[in-house]
């Protein structure tokens, strides 16, 4: 397992604006700003949690006047949810571009699931975990061997 080490106020700036783009897309219907949250998530997808561009934003300008706290992440699961993100962002771009009349509808669930991301709660990464670990439920998850009978 991979870890990166990310200062923690650029990890809280990069979740919360990109919930903020989000609503600001989906509040002004603007396929423009949708767009632009597709790139950032695409880019952080692509480049790593390390060299995300919001984190890349924050590490090279606020950070020397608000320094912080370093987090611990799995650069795989924030890969995950990174390209997750990505996938909403792109079919949500898809569903305006064509017209459909609930796109804007599907960029409002997508809205709402990024602040819970934001606000710490990440379904993608915790999906990940659940993945990774074999499952979250008692159907799904990996049980131990059965003991011996003799």
């Amino acid at each position: 397992m991979e870890y990166a080490i990310v200062q923690r106020n650029a990890f809280i700036f990069c979740r919360y604006s990109i919930a903020a783009l989000i609503w600001v897309a989906l509040l002004f219907q603007n396929i423009w700003v949708l767009l632009a949250v597709f790139v950032i998530l695409a880019l952080s997808f692509a480049l790593t949690v390390r060299r995300a561009p919001m984190i890349m934003l924050w590490t090279w300008t606020l950070a020397r006047i608000f320094p912080s706290e370093e987090d611990v992440l799995d650069i795989n699961g924030m890969r995950f949810a990174h390209g997750m993100g990505a996938m909403l962002a792109l079919i949500g771009l898809s569903l305006v571009w064509h017209g459909n009349p609930f796109a804007w509808w599907f960029v409002g669930v997508f809205a709402i699931l990024k602040t819970t991301s934001a606000l710490g709660w990440c379904p993608a990464y915790k999906v990940y975990g659940c993945l990774k670990g074999g499952g979250c439920c008692a159907l799904t998850a990996k049980r131990p061997p059965a003991p011996d009978a003799e």
